[in-house]
């Protein structure tokens, strides 16, 4: 079986994973620097195989033992010694090879490079509908009040067409209050979004929130086009 991979590079994750491991790197340095304080004093009673695994330990956060190495000599607790050294060009090359890049796995072979992307960045919009179907006002999937699986395949179905009808309904609404949905028709006025304010829970328009708001319908995927499209972060 044959996927096809589209590799992509987002310049926001980049940033974010670089200051990320900048700390980590800081936090790994200050930890080994109190151990080698500790054992330069030579009042430490581990042994080296105790010592060694407390390295391991400051070493194991992602991608840290391929910047930093750390030497342990002495074969006596009064004679151990401790050397580290944080490689610079391996941080770099690092940072070249997997900052900001997700590698998506797809057998939309028929799609567009840019539709895979937006269908992958639009799963905050199912995960959406799932908490929204969780809410106990607005689209409520529960309770059911069925029992056998005929009557529960209808339930699932009204319940997810009431969703679509709920999101349908927020793309027509104008931004911000509960005024006039129609097109053509004038913008809400404040009063109108202060009244929406003041309305019981059940009348107001459902919360949303997302990042994206695609409004190519190629760009809103449906659940099952979702489903075939998985990630595969690199970690090495």
């Amino acid at each position: 079986m044959t996927r096809r991979a589209v590799l992509t590079h987002s310049p926001t994750l980049h940033a974010k994973q670089s200051r990320g491991f900048d700390q980590t790197l800081a936090k790994a340095a200050r930890k080994l620097k109190n151990l080698q304080a500790v054992l330069g004093r030579g009042k430490t009673r581990r042994s080296k195989t105790a010592v060694q695994q407390e390295i391991d330990t400051i070493l194991k956060p992602r991608w840290v033992n391929q910047v930093i190495t750390v030497t342990l000599t002495g074969d006596e607790p009064s004679e151990f010694h401790l050397t580290w050294r944080t490689d610079a060009t391996a941080r770099k090359r690092l940072e070249q090879r997997l900052f900001g890049k997700r590698i998506l796995f797809t057998n939309r072979d028929d799609w567009p490079t840019v539709d895979v992307v937006a269908a992958y960045r639009s799963q905050s919009e199912v995960e959406g509908g799932f908490r929204q179907l969780k809410d106990p006002h607005v689209v409520s999937f529960s309770p059911m009040h069925h029992w056998t699986d005929s009557k529960i395949r209808v339930h699932v179905f009204y319940c997810v067409l009431a969703l679509i009808i709920s999101q349908l309904m927020r793309r027509q609404a104008p931004p911000g209050g509960c005024g006039p949905v129609h097109p053509g028709t004038a913008a809400p006025t404040q009063r109108h979004r202060g009244d929406c304010a003041a309305l019981p829970r059940r009348h107001q328009r459902p919360p949303h929130r997302t990042s994206h708001d695609h409004r190519d319908d190629r760009h809103q995927s449906t659940l099952a086009d979702l489903f075939h499209i998985h990630q595969y972060a690199p970690t090495r």
